[in-house]
């Protein structure tokens, strides 16, 4: 029986420790929310506590920052991608990080342009075939714009998914390579 309570204390103690922690992780999280909202907000000086505590603080705030850089679904999502990049740069700075930072913002850039890219090509191309189909006398896609032609909308889903897996992995490379930097830190 006392075997039994001295398993149960010390699984209880456990558990309090991990409560804790996760309590931190939480506050981290906190922290780069606040960071992502508030402009003039000091994250390094809110980081300037005790190696431990500081790195799960570190942690959860990171968790924030890397739910943020993604690819972006318009030009909007780049400035809070930009600053989620700014964030990670106030946990930990070092030239592999600013690099690999400056690589994911262009995988980023590149992403929308190419995006933008294809996006007017496949309305010229639908606006070449609206005009042939009205030159043939099919009247009912007169005056149709590109967007709204029922193959259009089909088009455009499989090339953005096609643009989202070779963008996103490798995206996803360099967010690992930033996760596993800062976390050896």
């Amino acid at each position: 029986m006392e075997m039994v309570l001295e398993r149960a204390a010390k699984l209880e103690a456990q558990a309090t420790g991990n409560s804790s922690e996760d309590s931190k992780i939480q506050d981290g999280m906190r922290l780069g929310a606040r960071f992502m909202r508030e402009d003039d907000f000091n994250l390094r000086e809110n980081l300037d506590k005790p190696k431990g505590e500081r790195a799960l603080l570190v942690k959860g705030a990171l968790t924030v920052f890397m739910r943020n850089i993604q690819l972006p679904r318009d030009e909007d999502d780049i400035s809070v991608i930009e600053k989620a990049m700014r964030g990670v740069l106030q946990l930990a700075e070092s030239n592999d990080l600013v690099s690999r930072l400056g690589e994911a913002k262009t995988i980023t850039e590149q992403y929308e342009q190419h995006k933008k890219q294809i996006h007017s090509q496949l309305e010229e191309q639908f606006t070449q075939q609206i005009a042939m189909a009205q030159q043939q006398g099919q009247g009912g896609v007169a005056g149709l714009a590109p967007e709204n032609h029922p193959k259009f909308a089909e088009e455009w889903q499989k090339i953005t998914v096609q643009l989202q897996e070779q963008y996103g992995e490798s995206l996803q490379k360099h967010k690992v390579f930033i996760e596993r930097t800062i976390a050896n830190f």
